[in-house]
């Protein structure tokens, strides 16, 4: 089995302050929604620093939290010492990678938000990640993840460009500023991944204090693509939107979002 990595390095110290500023970052009310209606144990595959984990487990539903990065982990660890007991008591943390972790339990709910799917870069691992998250489920569990409905003129333009994404100020400081900066590097369209650097700069009184870059590479996928891979990892889906409004998929949408099931021959 893989361990866990010091993946996320630099990312990780940025990454709640980043989200939390970023406005169209709209998924935490579906998947909130989603762990009420079906209950707990839930299962969240790459958890990061408990975006998402952390208000279902103040929702009273135990979580169990799956992450591979060292640097993600410790600051929901850190963010969990500051949260009461009745939420602590509804989480376990678990450091493993999502291609071949195996828990010894299964769950009504299997989650994997905000596309960590999508850092799986080949057919192999995302067929071993899909497949981790099925031996997890339970008879009846539901798997629901969402990845990106991939733009291709967006894709492939404005690589070498750097674009500020967002800012925020970290502590409240008046005085500090972050932001955050997106630079396409590359793009495979035979693997269908692309190339990008993260660049946070920090400013205070308008000047440039620190920069730390951090590189990353992202998987994008097609519908059909994706059906493919659910037949591989034995899934098969119980719906699927475009939106986490629950909007139809299809050629308007902005997201590809699936709730799926272990597959049987008797079902059609």
């Amino acid at each position: 089995m893989r361990g866990a990595a010091d993946s996320f390095s630099v990312t990780a110290k940025y990454y709640d302050g980043a989200y939390a500023a970023k406005q169209d970052l709209v998924d935490l009310p579906f998947y909130l929604e989603l762990a009420q209606q079906i209950g707990g144990p839930i299962l969240e595959v790459a958890c990061g620093t408990g975006r998402v984990l952390l208000p279902i487990a103040r929702k009273g539903i135990e979580i169990h939290g799956v992450d591979n990065s060292r640097p993600m982990l410790k600051i929901l660890r850190s963010a969990l010492e500051r949260e009461p007991d009745e939420v602590r008591k509804k989480v376990t943390l678990h450091e493993g990678d999502m291609r071949d972790f195996r828990l010894g339990s299964q769950f009504p709910l299997v989650i994997i938000p905000f596309r960590p799917m999508q850092h799986m870069h080949t057919v192999e691992d995302q067929v071993s990640a899909l497949t981790t998250a099925t031996s997890h489920l339970g008879s009846s569990g539901i798997l629901a993840f969402d990845v990106f409905y991939p733009k291709f003129d967006v894709i492939t333009s404005g690589v070498g460009e750097e674009v500020l994404e967002f800012e925020w100020n970290p502590g409240g400081d008046s005085a500090e500023v972050v932001r955050r900066y997106f630079r396409k590097e590359s793009v495979d369209k035979i693997n269908q991944i692309f190339y990008f650097t993260f660049i946070y700069r920090t400013l205070r009184d308008g000047e440039v204090v620190l920069e730390e870059t951090e590189r990353f590479k992202l998987s994008y996928f097609t519908y059909p693509h994706l059906r493919a891979l659910f037949l591989l990892a034995g899934l098969e889906p119980v719906a699927e939107y475009g939106s986490f409004a629950k909007a139809p998929l299809d050629n308007r949408s902005e997201q590809m979002i699936f709730l799926l099931r272990r597959a049987s021959a008797g079902r059609t």
